[in-house]
């Protein structure tokens, strides 16, 4: 098992439920603690799992902020109650806006993080050129694939400075080569700051589990009315993450069939 130690809580989710004329979500408690790696600044790579019609759309919601629930909290540092606006959320579709350039939509993120101040071009051209993105600044959303919206989407979160980022199916509509680039560049967030941290909702089992640290497995249990949280698997205790080339390895394999059996 490699090295660490497991400090703070970054986010704590404690008696959430949401009702709506049933019980969609009842019972979430789970907590992210921040990682130390001795020689690292290692972020935390959380997915949450769960089949169609669960509640994953909704716990992302309420997660973020944007969402109230029925009941209980979410808190983020020193117990603060998380509100819309403390989280990067991408969604699915990596909204942008249409109307401005790609630089224009990065120049107003950075404007609101006030540790970039004097510095938002700057930092623009670091993250762009690390983002593979210098010759598209002055372009607009329309004239971007699909791998270059997602990596603006990126870009904004982190320049607008939030230590959470929520990704709303990450991997989904990218073909094999684009997708292992979107590994990489959620790799490269994550390890940007030790207190980072990257919540993926995902249909993708195989390539979330992959990148993540903890997995929490959203699923309904028997004669209870809605979701809650059924189990959680620290891959770090089964030395599954931060392994390079790990879906072929055989215990990840079991842990993929474990994971599967529990939906």
């Amino acid at each position: 098992m490699t090295k660490h130690t497991k400090g703070e809580v970054v986010l704590q989710v404690t008696n959430v439920a949401l009702t709506y004329d049933r019980p969609i979500l009842r019972d979430i408690n789970f907590c992210i603690k921040n990682i130390v790696r001795p020689g690292l600044s290692q972020g935390q790579v959380v997915t949450l799992i769960g089949r169609s019609g669960i509640g994953k759309t909704q716990l992302f919601k309420i997660l973020s902020g944007l969402q109230s629930p029925t009941a209980g909290q979410v808190t983020i540092h020193n117990n603060k109650p998380v509100k819309a606006g403390d989280m990067g959320v991408i969604f699915q579709n990596y909204y942008l806006f249409e109307w401005r350039t790609v630089y224009q939509s990065l120049l107003l993120a950075a404007k609101k993080n006030k540790a970039l101040f004097g510095m938002e071009k700057q930092t623009i051209e670091q993250y762009a050129e690390q983002f593979h993105l210098t010759g598209h600044l002055q372009l607009y959303p329309k004239q971007l694939s699909g791998g270059q919206r997602q990596r603006v989407s990126i870009m904004q979160q982190l320049l607008k400075g939030s230590d959470f980022i929520l990704l709303d199916e990450p991997f989904s509509g990218l073909d094999v080569c684009m997708l292992d680039k979107a590994v990489e560049l959620l790799l490269q967030v994550s390890l940007s700051d030790e207190l980072k941290t990257l919540i993926i909702v995902s249909h993708d089992i195989e390539t979330s589990v992959a990148i993540s640290d903890t997995v929490f497995i959203l699923g309904n249990e028997p004669d209870k009315a809605g979701a809650t949280i059924k189990k959680e698997i620290d891959l770090i205790e089964r030395d599954l993450a931060w392994q390079k080339d790990i879906k072929q390895e055989k215990r990840f394999l079991e842990t993929i069939s474990e994971i599967k059996n529990e939906l």
